[in-house]
């Protein structure tokens, strides 16, 4: 039998316990996959499973979660070669959905056993690798206050990111930001910066997507001083596909991107995830860095 080892997010308010091991253990066994199952309590501890993994004789790593925790095992395997497969055992899955994933377990152990690899990009931002995407504003504020408000008052996670997303509505800060991209320079005043691996469908009722994950680009998505009324307009104008004749909402593509802030240190959300980093903050593309096992 094929060997893999299996991490998954085992930190409390995941749901994910020795019976989802054991469940994995069966349904991986039965597609033919001696499958060592990891229960990893927090960052720290998936990314040192994941380092385990990658030394081991296991021919697939498999990570098990949210985009979070895909990101923090993936952050270990690019550039190795080594096979990454995914289990969407999160809440949104952007990352396995964009793949193909099925989001029923036993269908995507299946997929994972049946498979083929595939080559796709990843981002770079200050070292700091993301899957899916990167942003500054609006989104990392409300992540903040919402694991404070987690932490502080026991909320759970979607009362308190309704209660951040509306403090940060009132409050509706904007960022003042220089833009480098492939020469051209850019300075803009808006309340959130954008940064995706690949390009983003932002109009009709597939927002969000991505249709490939192998075009060597990342893609910046900026509004230009938007009030609250002017967020609401871009959303109703993405869903009838009239986003792209926004004179005041800048789409641009390329390998590398360079974004500084006024401030000299500046929260960034990578794939969710909030880190404090140093402006400048440099972007770039890996091509190819990610061996991801795909559906056939």
């Amino acid at each position: 039998m094929r060997k893999a080892a299996v991490i998954v997010n085992g930190s409390a308010g995941s749901g994910h316990d020795q019976d989802t091991a054991r469940t994995l253990r069966e349904q991986f066994g039965a597609a033919g996959i001696e499958a060592g199952v990891t229960l990893a309590d927090g960052g720290a501890a998936i990314i040192d499973a994941a380092r385990k993994a990658a030394r081991s004789d296991a021919e697939l790593v498999v990570g098990g979660g949210g985009d979070g925790t895909i990101n923090a095992v993936a952050s270990v395997l690019v550039g190795t070669g080594r096979p990454f497969g995914v289990l969407p055992l999160g809440t949104l899955n952007h990352f396995a959905k964009d793949l193909g994933m099925p989001l029923a377990l036993d269908q995507a152990v299946r997929a994972l056993a049946t498979g083929r690899p595939r080559q796709v990009d990843v981002g770079e931002v200050n070292g700091r690798i993301f899957l899916n995407n990167s942003s500054l504003g609006l989104y990392p504020d409300i992540v903040h206050d919402r694991e404070k408000q987690q932490r502080r008052l026991g909320r759970g996670k979607w009362l308190a990111a309704a209660w951040a997303s509306l403090a940060a509505l009132r409050r509706y800060p904007f960022l003042s930001v220089r833009l480098v991209v492939e020469g051209q320079r850019l300075a803009r005043r808006t309340p959130f910066v954008f940064i995706g691996n690949n390009q983003y469908t932002m109009q009709g009722f597939s927002i969000g997507a991505r249709a490939r994950l192998d075009q060597g680009v990342l893609s910046l998505y900026v509004a230009q001083r938007p009030g609250r009324l002017g967020l609401l307009r871009f959303a109703l104008r993405a869903l009838m596909g009239r986003l792209a004749q926004e004179r005041d909402f800048d789409v641009l593509l390329a390998a590398e991107m360079e974004v500084t802030t006024l401030r000299p240190r500046i929260r960034v959300a990578t794939d969710g995830e909030v880190t404090i980093m140093d402006s400048p903050l440099r972007y770039r593309v890996r091509p190819g860095a990610l061996t991801v096992i795909v559906p056939e």
